[in-house]
């Protein structure tokens, strides 16, 4: 049984989200707290597997309660959001910075026509954040350093230009993303393309969350735009992205690939075909297989590949798949990807080390 403990404000939407986990077999609620100063004590109390956070909330919102959380009781925290919110919707990835994993939609009412579905990704986010071992990973970022390694130290890449990187993220991904894309000069010399698995509803807030730190222009991806140096083009809900030989975004909106619209594989495939050697792959943290033999596909026709270490990932199916195809030409840190993507795209030497 994962043990969950719901911190919601609103009497009502607590009830209901009580009543939406215990139906599962697999979930047990085990506590409730209406602020955050009650969600400290529950935790302390009730030891849970997993928290689900509201963000608005009296006397301490949810920001602060997962910061206080994750400095003193580290456990796996889902932020659960109404997406119709837009200010609330952005102060959720506000908290993915304090330390929460993840943010999902909470669901409609049980006459809304998304409700199954919707009650279904909260469920899966739950369960599968359980299995992330919260203390031990935020233990090794902080004392261990993790050296960015090529798979094969032997391995010679040819200079080339990139002309796009290609980013693909799920789960533990908007952290990792926006320590990337904060960290790239404002200057990078090639526009980045995007898929993160997200909850719909979502991304418009997760854009404006980057933009705010980020030096990077931000954009949601628009079928038939030119892409520019320096900007960052998001797949929008609903719609795979891809790019035309001639640097301009292509939207299809589906079916979906490897259970997922957009794919991580769409993008790596269209960018394979439009730019092959000149471009440059990047699997990020995510359950599931999505992007990681696209990822070979790309590596096999001369791109620079690269995937993020086990260490610094949330789960590491994704890019442990990619590495386990060969598919990678180097295997990073999540820390040190802005650093690596701005070497390799402004000395074209050939090399991150």
């Amino acid at each position: 049984m994962i043990r969950v403990l719901v911190v919601e404000d609103s009497p009502v939407v607590q009830e209901f989200l009580v009543h939406l986990l215990d139906a599962d077999p697999s979930v047990q609620v085990v506590g409730v707290a209406s602020n955050g100063e009650e969600a400290l004590a529950a935790v302390v109390d009730k030891r849970p597997d997993v928290i689900t956070m509201d963000v608005h909330m009296p006397k301490m919102n949810g920001l602060e309660a997962t910061r206080k959380i994750m400095e003193t009781h580290p456990t796996p925290i889902v932020v659960v959001s109404g997406s119709a919110n837009f200010e609330e919707a952005s102060l959720a990835f506000t908290a993915i910075e304090a330390g929460a994993l993840a943010v999902v939609e909470r669901p409609r009412g049980f006459d809304h026509s998304d409700h199954a579905a919707a009650t279904a990704r909260l469920i899966a986010m739950v369960r599968l954040i359980a299995e992330v071992p919260v203390v031990r990973r935020w233990a090794r970022r902080d004392t261990q350093t993790h050296q960015s390694m090529p798979r094969q130290p032997s391995d010679a890449v040819p200079a080339r230009r990139i002309e796009v990187v290609a980013i693909g993220a799920s789960t533990g991904g908007p952290p990792v993303l926006h320590k990337i894309l904060c960290a790239l000069p404002a200057d990078f010399p090639a526009p980045v393309l995007i898929v993160q698995h997200i909850s719909p509803g979502f991304i418009e807030s997760f854009a404006d969350w980057l933009r705010r730190t980020a030096p990077l222009a931000i954009n949601i991806a628009r079928a038939g735009a030119a892409v520019l140096p320096g900007n960052v083009y998001l797949a929008p809900d609903g719609n795979h992205l891809g790019i035309t030989s001639e640097g301009r975004l292509t939207l299809t909106n589906g079916p979906a690939e490897n259970g997922h619209i957009p794919s991580v594989g769409h993008l790596f495939r269209a960018v394979t075909k439009a730019f092959g050697a000149h471009s440059a792959g990047v699997l990020l943290t995510g359950m599931g297989k999505d992007g990681a033999q696209e990822l070979k596909l790309m590596r096999d026709a001369g791109a620079i590949t690269i995937a993020q270490d086990k260490a610094s990932s949330v789960i590491h199916g994704m890019p442990g798949e990619a590495i386990h195809l060969d598919a990678a030409t180097y295997v990073i840190s999540g820390d040190k990807l802005a650093a690596a993507l701005t070497r390799l795209t402004n000395s074209n030497q050939g090399g991150l080390l």
